[in-house]
């Protein structure tokens, strides 16, 4: 629901903190200063608050001419103390995997006790890094109650899950419903009437416990459906049958099917990394959520089957892998963006690498791969590759034209079945 004008008179005379300028933090930030809220946005790296000052959006979703025109009412520094004088403050810090898979929450305890450090009675603080259950009770209450602010009653602390699709267009941080749960309702309130300057819809729920599980659940429904596909396109590729034909004919059915596709696998900030905080979470009340790390061991699989795949169309072409020159389309972990965190297309190169190949790349949105050492070809190479493999369908790419041109084209995402071009699909 939209907030009432007095609510929206009351969030702009009101400073807002922002803890974290990336993919959530920046959106948030120009939205709120779009709103007329005055915004102190922070962040621990100097580069990204230099060019915020500047005026230079790093994040797709916001254009710098969008950031430049908000600037008036930003001000973006390094100094966590700043914050004191803020009425709200958001912490939208990164919260990944160790490297054993498991929750890292050093960002979000090192971002939140640095907020407690500065905190003053009446401030209200919203955590929207994704995280398990429990953990805006149990980890982020406590550092605020050990400088004797009360969460509750001194400080008013709630949890309000990101809900970010980079390059989306169609569903925003105004549009998409926005889910709250305050450790106390009048918490909740408060939170419910922030958001109602930026969000046209805001839900309620009993406790930053519901709102934690929530976002997990959304992502862990995608994971899973996202994992069932890939393993029947699997075993359609040995039964002889064209899953995306399955897939066209199933999704005709107008209720109780929603329609997944295969693909390389899962990739981004969320679907590769969200499952495993409730995995984590589970073993501590002694349960083993296996539907769960079932479907994210398949999805991390999904590159060595689509070598697999790019291994034998090369055989029946009597070409083997090694000194085979292939040219890679996409890699960026979804199409449009230039995001390649946990992209799949790294993974896939990565193995085509030890196996002896050639590779090249091209890809509009991600000019170079400096930690692989490679830099986005012209797609006029198309035609010198031994194999072309479409990873990534970027909208701004003539995937028809690049596979009539390829000596043989691997199509991972079953875009050519529409564009009514030959290739091998997954």
């Amino acid at each position: 629901m939209r907030a009432a004008a007095g609510n929206a008179c009351i969030v702009r005379a009101m400073t807002v903190g922002v803890i974290g300028l990336g993919y959530v933090g920046l959106p948030l930030a120009v939205a709120f200063a779009e709103a007329g809220v005055d915004v102190i946005a922070v962040d621990v790296d100097p580069e990204r608050v230099r060019s915020v000052r500047a005026g230079s959006s790093y994040v797709e979703d916001i254009p710098s001419e969008r950031l430049a025109a908000a600037l008036e009412r930003i001000d973006a520094r390094t100094e966590v103390a700043a914050l004191a004088s803020a009425e709200a403050v958001l912490i939208c810090v990164p919260t990944p995997l160790t490297a054993n898979r498991e929750p890292d929450l050093g960002p979000l305890l090192a971002a939140s006790a640095a907020m407690a450090q500065v905190a003053v009675p009446g401030q209200l603080v919203v955590l929207e890094s994704t995280t398990y259950p429990g953990t805006t009770r149990e980890r982020v209450a406590p550092l605020f109650e050990a400088r004797g602010l009360r969460v509750g009653h001194e400080i008013a602390l709630a949890f309000s899950p990101e809900r970010v699709d980079p390059g989306r267009t169609d569903y925003t941080l105004r549009n998409t419903p926005k889910i709250v749960g305050g450790v106390t309702p009048a918490c909740t309130e408060r939170a419910a009437t922030l958001y109602g300057a930026v969000c046209d819809r805001v839900i309620r729920v009993s406790t930053p416990d519901a709102a934690e599980m929530a976002k997990l659940l959304e992502n862990i429904f995608r994971s899973v459906n996202i994992a069932l596909v890939n393993e029947l396109a699997i075993l359609a590729d040995r039964m002889g049958i064209d899953i995306w034909e399955v897939i066209d004919a199933a999704a005709t059915k107008p209720y109780g099917f929603m329609r997944f596709d295969p693909g390389p696998g899962m990739g981004g900030h969320c679907l590769p990394v969200d499952p495993f905080y409730l995995t984590w979470r589970a073993r501590e009340f002694h349960m083993s959520t296996e539907f769960i790390e079932l479907a994210g061991k398949i999805n991390q699989q999904m590159p060595h089957y689509c070598v697999e795949r790019i291994e034998r169309a090369l055989n029946d072409e009597a070409k083997p892998v090694r000194g085979s020159r292939i040219m890679l389309l996409g890699v960026s972990y979804k199409g449009g963006i230039g995001d390649t965190r946990e992209s799949p297309a790294l993974r896939i190169i990565e193995l085509l690498e030890q196996r002896g190949a050639s590779l090249a790349y091209h890809d509009p949105f991600v000019p170079e791969l400096p930690e692989l050492g490679m830099s986005s070809a012209g797609l006029h190479e198309v035609a010198d590759a031994d194999a072309v493999v479409l990873v990534t369908a970027h909208p701004a790419v003539d995937h028809a034209d690049a596979a009539r041109r390829a000596r043989l084209f691997v199509d991972l995402r079953g875009i050519t079945r529409r564009l009514g071009v030959d290739a091998i699909r997954l």
